[in-house]
């Protein structure tokens, strides 16, 4: 069975958004409040994730639970795995914009 479909081709930011998602007590990543953080690639973006130079900044919503600097280190440290996104020596900005309750029944 073939597709006329081209494979999709895997960029730099979506191996870093992939990685920061991988990252236990990371619920999501985050667009910014007018949805103006993203990387921009043809025909689409890459929400939560700024890709520069000799910067990466990841945009997240944790976990209520989650550790804000542990969580925010093991990001750094997913980002930083990423070497065709992230030079060696570029900082790398972890931008906590959220942290929302566990999913399931609230109590009252």
């Amino acid at each position: 069975m073939s597709s006329d479909q081209p494979a999709p081709l895997v960029e730099p930011a979506d191996l870093v958004a992939a990685a920061v998602l991988a990252v236990p007590g990371v619920r999501a990543l985050h667009g910014g409040a007018s949805g103006e953080i993203g990387t921009y690639l043809p025909g689409r973006r890459v929400a939560g994730v700024r890709l520069g130079a000799d910067r990466c900044s990841a945009h997240v919503v944790l976990d209520w639970d989650a550790d804000v600097r542990q969580t925010a280190e093991a990001v750094r440290a997913a980002v930083r795995a990423v070497p065709q996104a992230v030079p060696e020596g570029a900082a790398v900005d972890v931008i906590v914009e959220d942290v929302v309750a566990p999913a399931g029944p609230r109590s009252r």
